[in-house]
């Protein structure tokens, strides 16, 4: 095998840009300009003062319009990323029983965050092995619901549903860390689906959004006033009384903040959610379809009902390194392919986010084909 530190990739058959991680995630130049024209103005100010609180209305409100918000959800945020939120949702929205729905490393996150709570009753877990998905079904005595959107550990997507049959009162939580911004939803179909701004919205992280229904800020007051300890961080209440205010608790990421907003404006003004799943299919079929016809590489996921478009997975055989592409890769400045450390396969995942060029997928793949060659 060639040496991979000699490879170079003709200049002609690299994308314009080279960023594919899935988190972190591609923040578009102008949204970085932009930020940059009101840096002495902006970042480092008084969250509380009326020049963060615009940005946040801003945030919030371009955020409404963009998921077509149902009357009486509310968008809420705080600090902390969506790890934060398992906890915040553990302490304020879990009366007693949760099931989960659990098919790679983040669903399973939160179960394990539930399940650890002495004050709450053991979860149901349902598992799926990775790279496969699995359902949640009715349960006696489940009042919290909880399923990932999408797995951005194995490339996994699922549609948005309430579970048939479960308890008017029980309330469905998504997390669409991944798949918010890039996948089709209708948020009716949830009571809360929440997310980070470092994927499809193109920002930094340090903070979590979550659109809640009526049902859900009913849920969160319930339990507060109940008396259960709840940290001062953690508390969902406060969480949302905030928000109403424009602002969070704690001092926020104020470039997070701007940098959300400008992402959020920006696919707005492309046609919104239906311009984003439409963007992000493309760039799914591009990468799923060369993988189809390479005679080395498989798409990870063997069911294309559950292929997610916004985070692409692809197996390679045995004879090919998918280290050694990715090592090749980012040397020639196509960066973050690498897959996910846990899952210990001989893959590559690429995000497709819509701040990615779809023109960029395809030179990803011609480039892909260059390093296996030269290898």
């Amino acid at each position: 095998m060639a040496d991979p530190s000699t490879i170079r990739i003709p200049d002609e058959l690299k994308p314009a840009d080279g960023r594919f991680g899935a988190g972190p995630s591609k923040i578009r130049p102008a949204a970085v300009s932009a930020l940059a024209d009101v840096a002495t103005t902006f970042l480092g100010t008084s969250h509380r003062q009326r020049t963060v609180r615009d940005q946040v209305a801003r945030l919030r409100q371009g955020l409404a319009d963009f998921f077509s918000l149902p009357e009486g959800y509310e968008v809420i945020l705080s600090n902390g990323g969506t790890t934060a939120f398992w906890d915040v949702a553990t302490f304020g929205l879990v009366r007693d029983r949760a099931q989960f729905a659990n098919f790679g490393e983040f669903g399973a996150k939160f179960a394990k965050a539930v399940d650890d709570a002495p004050f709450l009753g053991t979860p149901t877990v349902r598992k799926a092995e990775a790279g496969s998905a699995t359902a949640l079904v009715a349960e006696a005595g489940v009042d919290v619901y909880a399923i990932p959107q999408n797995e951005t550990s194995t490339g996994v997507a699922v549609p948005v549903r309430r579970v048939a049959g479960a308890d008017p009162d029980s309330l469905l939580l998504v997390d669409a860390t991944s798949g918010a911004g890039g996948l089709d939803v209708d948020v009716r179909e949830s009571d809360v689906y929440y997310f980070a701004p470092q994927k499809c919205f193109a920002s930094d992280a340090g903070i979590w959004i979550a659109l809640m229904s009526p049902a859900a800020l009913a849920r969160a007051t319930e339990i507060k006033e109940s008396g259960r300890y709840i940290p001062a961080f953690l508390d969902l209440v406060t969480a949302i009384d905030n928000s109403r205010l424009e602002q969070t608790y704690n001092t926020p990421a104020l470039a997070t903040i701007f940098l959300a907003a400008e992402q959020t404006d920006w696919m707005n003004k492309q046609g919104g959610l239906a311009w984003a799943a439409k963007r992000t299919a493309e760039s799914a079929s591009i990468v799923y379809g060369w993988a189809e016809r390479s005679e080395v590489a498989t798409p990870y996921v063997i069911d294309p009902a559950l292929r997610s478009n916004v985070v692409a997975t692809i197996d390679f055989a045995d004879q090919v390194d998918a280290a050694a592409i990715a090592k090749v890769l980012r040397a020639n400045g196509i960066l973050d392919t690498e897959p996910y450390r846990k899952l210990g396969r001989n893959q590559l995942r690429i995000a497709l986010y819509p701040a990615v060029e779809p023109a960029d997928v395809e030179a990803l793949t011609a480039c892909i084909d260059h390093v296996i060659a030269a290898l």
